[in-house]
């Protein structure tokens, strides 16, 4: 994978709760540190859309889909453990 490829995000979140705001905050955190200038996430609240999760097959939040660089992926959870995302976008051997 290349050094510049953009990451984009969705992320799924459950309103308020104290698990979607963890993973808000570990994603931002996580992409300034590894991927600075080159990524983009959407945040979407399955509260306010709930047809649109069903429809895109999310069942659980947070879930985050990881859109581009293909093939697509997803992690379920709070981002909260930095080298298990690192390893699910294929970025350890950058981030070594």
């Amino acid at each position: 994978m290349s050094r510049r490829a953009l990451f984009k995000f969705r992320l799924y979140v459950a309103g308020d709760a104290p698990n979607s705001a963890q993973a808000i905050a570990n994603l931002a955190a996580f992409c300034r540190a590894h991927l600075p200038d080159r990524y983009e996430i959407e945040i979407v609240d399955v509260f306010r859309e709930p047809k649109r999760a069903l429809a895109e097959g999310i069942f659980m939040t947070p879930t985050l889909v990881v859109l581009t660089p293909p093939p697509v992926r997803r992690i379920v959870g709070t981002l909260s453990h930095t080298q298990t995302v690192l390893q699910a976008l294929g970025l350890l051997d950058i981030a070594a």
